[in-house]
């Protein structure tokens, strides 16, 4: 099972080899760093989006590059207003060979106003929780949630159950990707 994910992040590409390892055998994961093509700090369904658009690129170099791969997938940290309250989560998107698309989530974890507001400035979460933490690329390592838990969940621990969210529809082909001229 090769696996191609739109970034060079370690914690994204451990995420992505755990959950598939959950349903194939001898998976191989490489990571190609793509552009989201939404702002580097994603906003609602921006999030989403960038997911999207990195597994999209990653499915058309697999065509023009021959890179023989089985699974194209994007992984975009984001924020979302719920319920009158702003979200950090992980967006998904997962594209097969075959073009099918599904889309997971991580869990959503409130953020405190004091980073919110400069989240809604365009600054990245991830620099926005360096500062906090003094310390350099705690998004490649422990991440946002791993200061809001303690370090009861890590960035790693958060994205898994949304790329195995992700991959329900592939578990069940036959109920999810039906023939799209087919209505039922």
């Amino acid at each position: 099972m090769k696996i191609i994910v739109g970034s060079e992040n370690p914690v994204k590409l451990a995420a992505v080899k755990e959950a598939f390892q959950n349903y194939y055998n001898d998976v191989e994961v490489i990571g190609l760093k793509i552009p989201s093509g939404v702002p580097d700090q994603p906003i609602n369904d921006e999030t989403l989006k960038g997911a999207q658009n990195r597994a999209e690129t990653l499915k058309e170099m697999n065509k023009t590059e021959n890179l023989n791969a089985d699974f194209f997938i994007g992984v975009e940290g984001g924020i979302v207003y719920q319920f009158g309250r702003w979200f950090a989560f992980g967006g998904m998107c997962l594209i097969d060979k075959f073009n099918r698309k599904s889309f997971g989530t991580s869990a959503h974890f409130e953020l405190p106003a004091e980073v919110t507001k400069r989240l809604l400035n365009r600054e990245e979460l991830g620099f926005v929780m360096d500062e906090i933490m003094r310390q350099k690329n705690t998004k490649q390592k422990m991440g946002a949630i791993g200061y809001f838990t303690n370090g009861v969940m890590e960035r790693k621990d958060l994205y898994i159950p949304g790329i195995i969210s992700a991959l329900v529809p592939f578990n069940h082909p036959e109920m999810y990707f039906r023939d799209e001229h087919n209505d039922n």
